[in-house]
């Protein structure tokens, strides 16, 4: 998979791309990550790239020709254009498995106050990761590039992700490890039996019953 990430702030994303699993995966070859400074792809002598909304209001709005030029320039036949807004589908877990299917992805960052209306006509997209507003996408755009990047073959083990949070729209179960005895708090029979068909039931038990306090919302869904 290639990701290729437009932004104003592309420093934002040196740590993201050279630390830890994500780091891994591109040495592997499994992605490929690129960043963009959307200045690079403007017109203007002075790399301008934003400037005052018509008919008023506070703040600076991305310019369109910048974006379209970047998104032209870097667009194949099989790209999907993602752009990171708080107006777009709220992001989840069923929405991540289904991008590891695409072959490129274009993920914009939106900043200041928003950007122009007519970007969106060269957008497949929009993606928000939840009811809030942040001062960009850049974060977003990392949450969402990491959660697709670890579903990718050869990233982690599949068991690892098997049994994620949000997978068949059930929370995940508690996790433990030693000491087995901590402050008095103590880690259940169960996992300390080595009968693998009774941990697995009560690991199933614990799912619904986690899902059920934190999310009933999630077991309406199943």
């Amino acid at each position: 998979m290639k990701i290729d990430i437009l932004t104003l702030f592309p420093s934002m994303f040196d740590g993201f791309i050279s630390e830890s699993i994500i780091k891994r995966a591109i040495e592997k070859k499994l992605v490929e990550i690129n960043i963009h400074n959307i200045r690079d792809y403007s017109t203007d002598p002075h790399k301008k790239v934003d400037d005052y909304g018509f008919g008023g209001g506070k703040g600076m709005v991305l310019m369109p020709q910048p974006i379209f030029d970047a998104v032209e320039c870097l667009r194949k036949e099989n790209t999907k254009v993602i752009l990171m807004t708080p107006q777009g589908i709220k992001y989840n877990q069923e929405e991540a498995y289904k991008l590891t299917h695409e072959n490129h992805l274009i993920i914009i960052c939106g900043h200041y106050e928003g950007f122009d209306e007519r970007i969106r006509k060269i957008v497949d997209l929009e993606i928000s990761i939840g009811d809030f507003v942040l001062t960009g996408g850049e974060i977003p755009a990392m949450a969402i590039s990491d959660s697709i990047i670890r579903l990718l073959e050869g990233v982690i083990e599949e068991e690892s992700h098997m049994f994620d949070s949000f997978n068949n729209n059930l929370l995940d179960y508690p996790v433990y490890t030693h000491p087995s005895d901590f402050r008095g708090m103590k880690v259940p029979e169960v996992l300390l039996s080595g009968h693998h068909a009774n941990i697995n039931k009560w690991r199933e038990e614990q799912q619904l019953k986690r899902t059920k306090e934190r999310r009933p919302d999630l077991l309406e869904k199943r």
